[in-house]
C-alpha cells in the first residue's frame, strides 16, 4: 500500500524561528515545545483572525478535519508551554 500524498499547505507568512519564553528564566534552563509552523497558521486564522474552521482550512488548502486536528495540536502545545513554565518555539517541519 502507497503513503498517502502530502498536501501542500499554504501558509501566509514565515513564523518559523519564532521563540517565546517566560520571564527571568534562560533558556537553556527550559524544557521545549516545538510548535509546527502550520500549527501556528491555524492558531493566527482561527484565534487571531477569528475565522470558522472551514474558512480556515480553505485558506491553507487542507480539509476542515486535519485543520481541526491541527488546530487542537497546535492549542494544546500552547497552553502547556504556559502552564507549565516551557519555552515555545516555532519552527519548519523540515528543519
Amino acid at each position: 500500500m502507497s503513503p498517502r500524498r502530502v498536501v501542500q499547505r499554504h501558509i501566509d507568512a514565515d513564523h518559523s524561528g519564532i521563540c517565546f519564553k517566560p520571564c527571568g528564566i534562560k533558556r537553556a534552563n527550559l524544557e521545549r515545545v516545538e510548535l509546527f509552523e502550520d500549527e501556528m497558521e491555524a492558531i493566527r486564522l482561527a484565534d487571531f483572525e477569528g475565522l470558522y474552521q472551514q474558512e480556515c482550512a480553505d485558506k491553507m488548502g487542507i480539509s476542515r478535519t486535519t485543520f481541526s486536528r491541527l488546530i487542537e495540536s497546535a492549542r494544546k502545545k500552547t497552553a502547556d508551554a504556559l502552564l507549565h513554565t516551557k519555552a515555545l518555539r516555532i519552527f519548519k517541519e523540515d528543519e
